[in-house]
């Protein structure tokens, strides 16, 4: 009787979900959420790209936008790249139609990597992000946000603009500040249980 043994790489199928709405095209620090989560996006794919997995790209706002499908080959890497050069353009944000979506069109195991400011209702977050997960994905959210939307820093009274649906309202953030910080962090909280629920991988990337 004889005893074989041999080592194996497999190549790893990733995802890379890219929130394209028009929130994340604010930014306070001289660059976007969008450009800080297109250079996220393209960094993982380089890396994948370099260790020969099979990386591929999808775009959503209020449904999937652009799909690029999991691949290594040459110049895939580049196709991702060139559609990642192009700016947040989609309007408002839903999340459970495009990750049903995704769902649909992921036939084999992975990795999903979601990217996103995950503003828009969690209602169904859990539920889109449960089916994934059971489909044998490892899912991984990367949370985009501004300093300014997390610490609420501004001090005179201004107009604000819904960068979605374009929606003004004045507002003297002093009097908002307090209110504003508690309702965000149920949001962050609720984000967080989710995943921690789920047992996904969290990362919050101010």
């Amino acid at each position: 009787y004889y005893i074989k043994r041999f080592e194996d790489e497999t190549n790893l199928r990733c995802l890379l979900l890219l929130d394209d709405s028009r929130s994340m095209n604010f930014g306070s620090r001289g660059y976007s959420k969008s450009e800080y989560a297109r250079t996220l996006a393209a960094t993982l794919g380089f890396f994948l790209n370099t260790q020969r997995d099979a990386v591929g790209l999808a775009k959503f706002a209020s449904e999937i936008d652009d799909y690029i499908p999991p691949r290594y080959r040459v110049g895939h890497l580049r196709r991702i790249l060139v559609s990642l050069e192009r700016p947040a353009e989609g309007a408002s944000t839903h999340l459970s139609k495009p990750l049903e979506q995704i769902a649909e069109r992921l036939d084999k195991r992975g990795i999903l990597v979601l990217i996103s400011d995950l503003l828009a209702p969690l209602e169904t977050l859990e539920i889109s992000l449960g089916s994934l997960a059971a489909r044998g994905q490892e899912v991984i959210v990367f949370h985009v946000l501004d300093p300014e939307e997390l610490r609420f820093e501004f001090t005179a009274p201004e107009m604000f603009e819904d960068l979605e649906s374009r929606d003004r309202l004045y507002v003297d953030p002093t009097t908002v500040r307090g209110e504003y910080l508690k309702r965000f962090g149920k949001h962050l909280e609720a984000v967080e249980a989710i995943c921690a629920r789920l047992g996904l991988t969290y990362h919050r990337m101010p």
